[in-house]
């Protein structure tokens, strides 16, 4: 019986977490659960799953779910600490991280530091903190499992590999709902346009992303720290139908990719059963039924998230703090509808050509790039 925390468990992640437990309830049992406001579905799953402990980062929502939850023997906290208190659980074996943002960061290096394994779906994390999560991880010896549907790929990809050398990761994308749009026609995309996604159902702040190609951009940052690779030898591939979720070339030219139906749940189980693959929720794959598989590249001058990634990659040390910080911000300001869906460009760029680039921020430093980020634009938009 595996033990599991979940932060972030109200979110598309977690519950889809929530989904692997209830098809293997002999094989994994829910410690801990968190939220940052959601009460109400906070409230549904504790009281189905009984986790020993809720976390709820907005304090007054917190006290809110303790007066709900008070006739359980479930013990709330709040803020930070709570979620800090979350990752560090002793009863728990592996911390699924399925929060959304940089606000992961803390709670992940302290599980970590605690000898937890991470089931790592925050990519925010790795981004804006890989040179100080990774090496953590080796020292610690913990195991850190992606759970995103491309890093699962690659990672599958390349077990059993021994002393092989990669020529490249092909990273796939299925190019959002805007693929083929010209630059004039996404200044004029609604929200609603924009949360359409063709093949994948996402948290809202994700769907954006993709649609910008900004999370393609954060994925690739993310796997050349996964991976230890260069972020230069990670292609981006279009494969519309997401039925290939990523693959490996190797030097002798052999292609491993990794196939497979578009839900998320079979990622997140295979984290939390590695290195054994098990019955999952998920419908299985037709190949009878598929018409093709298409391919194509991605178009940089049009969807500028992808680009300006690299560059942030390239430069390194908080610039990827920067960029990350700018979408963070741009993505809730056109959910809100304050900026155009193209604004999301302006701002990542306008943010890191005015940033001062630190070599090696710690994590006090990084928080700080983002407070003084936001505190810019909203003083710019206001």
């Amino acid at each position: 019986m595996k033990k599991i925390a979940v932060l972030g468990s109200t979110g598309s992640i977690g519950t889809q977490t929530l989904d692997v437990v209830r098809k293997h309830p002999d094989l994994f049992s829910v410690v801990a659960l968190s939220c940052d406001r959601n009460i109400e579905k906070a409230e549904q799953e504790a009281r189905e799953m009984k986790p020993a402990l809720v976390a709820v980062y907005d304090e007054k929502a917190g006290k809110d779910l303790a007066d709900r939850l008070a006739d359980t023997n479930i013990r709330v906290v709040s803020g930070m600490e709570g979620l800090i208190e979350l990752a560090v659980l002793p009863e728990a074996d592996i911390l699924v991280t399925a929060i959304v943002g940089m606000i992961g960061i803390r709670p992940t290096v302290a599980a970590v530091k605690a000898g937890k394994d991470i089931a790592l779906a925050n990519k925010e994390t790795l981004v804006t903190a890989g040179h100080i999560i990774m090496p953590l991880v080796r020292e610690k010896g913990v195991k850190l499992l992606p759970v995103d549907s491309e890093h699962s790929a690659i990672f599958q990809a390349l077990e059993g590999r021994a002393d092989s050398k990669i020529r490249r990761i092909l990273l796939t994308a299925s190019g959002g709902p805007f693929r083929g749009k010209s630059l004039e026609e996404l200044r004029k995309v609604t929200v609603r346009e924009a949360l359409a996604h063709p093949t994948w159902t996402m948290g809202p702040k994700i769907t954006i992303d993709s649609a910008t190609m900004v999370n393609k951009g954060l994925e690739v940052i993310e796997a050349s720290w996964l991976f230890d690779v260069e972020a230069r030898d990670i292609e981006v591939l279009i494969q519309k139908e997401s039925l290939i979720h990523s693959a490996v070339e190797y030097e002798d030219g052999s292609i491993i990719a990794q196939l497979g139906p578009s839900d998320m749940r079979i990622a997140i189980q295979y984290a939390l059963t590695y290195p054994t693959h098990l019955p999952s929720p998920a419908a299985p794959l037709d190949f009878t039924k598929l018409s093709g598989l298409s391919f194509g590249q991605p178009e940089d001058e049009v969807f500028k998230g992808l680009p300006l990634a690299r560059r942030a990659a390239a430069e390194g040390g908080s610039v990827p703090t920067a960029f990350n910080a700018a979408n963070e911000w741009a993505n809730a300001m056109f959910r809100e509808g304050t900026i155009r869906f193209t604004d999301i460009y302006d701002v990542i760029e306008e943010a890191m050509d005015r940033h001062k680039r630190i070599p090696s921020p710690s994590v006090d430093e990084i928080f700080e790039v983002q407070d003084e980020i936001d505190r810019y634009f909203a003083e710019k938009y206001r």
